[in-house]
């Protein structure tokens, strides 16, 4: 049984060879045949993430039902009267599974999101958006001199900036800071005549989900030049 397990579940079809399945003969000098049970699930309990270019940020998910249409065809109406049925936990997997990937795939299912409300047909209900590839910020300064970074934000602190283009539920949280912003461009920076920061969470961790983020940087060329400040959306 285990062997039939192992290479058969998850697959459109497998073959087997029953030649060896058992460690000994169950009935010496009896013809015997093998049989097995199984089901198909079908392939919408699987829920598949594909973008081009850039990586998949999640912005919200829901294992549940809120409405009495979506996904309701061949089911009893008491299996859609619930319409406020929210997985408290759908969130967190479906981004430890998906975020940062060009491609993924989560299982629609009680095993992973647990049954928030038990005798309803439930469905996984995913929002997300495409992060743009990496961009570098690039900071320089004349022979001579170098640089000093003053202040530093990873996030969003207000809903104009870099927002060409963007849903507003990506814009509206403006108290949105990355804690090791100054350290890891000071690291990469501070007293050198250029360099280079990458503005992505990969870098500065994602300080706040579901918001489009820029990186701020307000530097100087020592030797009494002007103060700087940049944007990198």
């Amino acid at each position: 049984m285990s062997l039939s397990l192992n290479r058969c579940n998850g697959l459109r079809e497998c073959e087997l060879n029953t030649q060896g399945l058992a460690p000994k003969d169950p009935c010496f000098g009896t013809y015997k045949y093998y049989t097995t049970n199984y089901i198909c699930i079908p392939d919408y309990y699987f829920f598949y993430l594909h973008i081009e270019n850039g990586k998949i940020q999640i912005n919200t998910a829901n294992y549940g039902r809120t409405d009495k249409t979506t996904c309701s065809e061949g089911r009893p109406s008491e299996q859609l009267q619930n319409t406020n049925c929210y997985s408290p936990n759908a969130l967190a997997p479906v981004s430890k599974s998906c975020n940062g990937l060009k491609s993924c795939e989560v299982f629609a299912t009680h095993t992973v999101f647990t049954d928030p409300c038990f005798g309803i047909y439930k469905y996984l209900a995913i929002s997300y958006y495409c992060l743009p590839p990496g961009v570098r910020e690039y900071l320089f300064c004349h022979d001579g001199t170098v640089i000093r970074i003053h202040s530093a934000n990873y996030g969003r602190t207000d809903s104009s900036t870099c927002s060409t283009g963007r849903p507003a539920s990506q814009l509206a949280k403006t108290d949105c800071y990355a804690l090791n912003s100054q350290t890891v461009v000071t690291s990469g920076c501070e007293g050198k005549n250029s360099c280079s920061i990458l503005a992505s969470n990969s870098v500065f961790s994602d300080p706040c989900v579901g918001t489009f983020k820029y990186l701020y940087i307000s530097y100087s060329c020592v030797y009494g030049r002007s103060s700087n400040g940049r944007i990198l959306c």
